[in-house]
């Protein structure tokens, strides 16, 4: 598809063609939980969180055997600390005792864990294993749909449509470029329409300038 091509060629030009993770980590686990704390959450205040949340808590041992309260705490300006909490414990109990420790790569084993759904586990395959997959967040969503990409609502339905109509190399980028540009230009309260280099290439800007 013409239309497609152009649009990757576009984000290429503007956001480079680099594989950059967003949330810091230093291993596969912390990416995981990281991923998990990301729910209804910037990566920048997951990144301060993180930050000393890593240290405190240096191991999957230590986050298994925290205790709860305290770890809510430790989370809490994440939101959702709650489930968050529970779901993190009970995640690093089950990477123990399910998989020595590993975070698998395999995307039935990785949702198979507390509080991971195919977002945190393709964001995980992608980013540790290099296996390519296309992250369905928010920012992901809602533009993809701008742009005519999908008519699906339900990011697992969004996620398949995608893997028709994007090339292979660009899949885990697409999450990459789509948050640059949903932060930056195509904002969700006030997008600057006028201003995006993909206007032309837009179906939902065509239409609103048609009427």
């Amino acid at each position: 598809m013409k239309r497609v091509d152009e649009i990757i060629k576009r984000l290429d030009e503007t956001y480079g063609t680099s594989n950059k993770c967003y949330l810091e980590h230093e291993n596969a686990w912390q990416l995981l939980f990281s991923t998990i704390l990301s729910a209804q959450c910037t990566d920048a205040r997951v990144n301060m969180v993180t930050k000393e949340l890593y240290v405190k808590y240096p191991t999957l041992e230590a986050f298994a055997n925290a205790s709860l309260p305290e770890l809510e705490q430790d989370i809490r300006s994440t939101g959702f600390y709650h489930n968050k909490a529970k779901n993190i414990i009970a995640c690093a109990k089950m990477l123990l005792e399910k998989h020595g420790g590993v975070v698998p790569s395999d995307i039935d084993l990785l949702t198979a864990l507390p509080g991971v759904g195919r977002k945190t586990a393709n964001v995980v395959r992608g980013n540790i294993y290099n296996i390519d997959s296309i992250v369905v967040d928010t920012h992901v969503a809602r533009i993809s749909k701008k742009l005519g990409l999908t008519e699906e609502t339900d990011p697992v339905k969004i996620e398949m449509e995608l893997y028709k109509v994007l090339p292979k190399d660009h899949w885990i980028l697409w999450n990459l470029d789509i948050i640059a540009l949903g932060r930056s230009i195509c904002t969700a309260r006030s997008p600057k329409c006028g201003e995006c280099f993909l206007n032309d290439l837009c179906p939902t800007y065509k239409s609103a300038i048609d009427i």
